[in-house]
């Protein structure tokens, strides 16, 4: 009787011995698979939300210079002049916004131009490339548009 107890505990524990390496391997190629088809998906949308987020930025810093505008009578030069105040704006009361506004999602200085091409001033990111031009992410996102 006590040779068959210690066969049967012998034969347990071959039993939960644990994962072959074919198994392993096989697990490893399914997630690679999976990481695959998913991955690409996931940096396309983040990279979407990024051009969302700029085109909310602009909006935002847009009404920010018409803030500015309706307390001193004027645009100002620069973005810069939105977080702190230049010497000749008679009835400045900001900061209007934050400095980290001034940057885009790519962490690119947003163009300012004032008076601008399009109107009293235009505000431009580049998009994800950071040249002009380009389509999809790659597209300028402007104040105008």
């Amino acid at each position: 009787m006590k040779m068959i107890e210690r066969a049967n505990r012998r034969r347990g524990r071959r039993a939960q011995g644990g994962f072959t390496l074919v198994e392993l391997l096989l697990v490893l190629v399914i997630l690679a698979l999976i990481a695959g088809l998913v991955l690409p998906r996931i940096i396309g949308q983040a990279e979407g939300a990024k051009v969302k987020a700029a085109s909310s930025q602009i909006n935002r810093l847009s009404m920010a210079v018409e803030t500015y505008y309706l307390d001193t009578g004027r645009i100002p030069e620069r973005l810069e002049d939105l977080v702190n105040e230049p010497g000749n704006a008679a009835g400045w009361n900001g900061p209007y916004v934050k400095s980290t506004l001034l940057k885009d999602p790519w962490e690119r200085d947003y163009e300012y131009e004032a008076p601008g091409e399009h109107g009293d001033f235009d505000i431009v990111s580049l998009g994800a490339d950071g040249q002009q031009g380009g389509e999809g992410n790659d597209a300028d996102i402007t104040s105008w548009e």
